[in-house]
């Protein structure tokens, strides 16, 4: 089985909210779930796998500001930040300290709760504790 993890961070890098896709399914399904109840913030900075007019909508309509590439196939360019989408390095990086955890990264779990409880649980000890 493949799965697609999806997060929210803070500016600081610290998760705050996850969301497990299947692997062969679009990012706009996780964005779909995690646009439901996102954080109180000015700036939302995403790659492009999230790039579609639905979403930007939906963040301008909570007062959150988009800061996402356009697709490389979209006809219509779209202007971000460049300077401000550098700062995407910091969900990276908690990608890659999520995976020094050998259970997560060769994906023990088969189970997607269980996996998911083994993700909050490393992302607790890693930057909560």
């Amino acid at each position: 089985m493949n799965t697609k993890l999806h997060a929210v961070t803070d500016s600081q890098g610290r998760p705050i909210q996850f969301f497990i896709t299947a692997g062969q399914v679009s990012d706009y399904v996780g964005a779909r779930a995690l646009c439901g109840s996102p954080p109180a913030v000015e700036w939302l900075i995403a790659d492009r796998g999230y790039d579609a007019d639905w979403f930007r909508e939906a963040l301008q309509d909570k007062g959150i500001r988009p800061c996402i590439p356009g697709r490389k196939s979209r006809g219509k360019a779209v202007r971000h930040d460049k300077r401000r989408y550098k700062r995407r390095n910091r969900i990276e990086i908690m990608f890659g300290r999520l995976k020094d955890w050998r259970r997560i990264a060769t994906r023990y779990d088969r189970c997607p709760k269980v996996f998911m409880s083994a993700i909050a649980l490393a992302a607790a000890v890693i930057f909560w504790l």
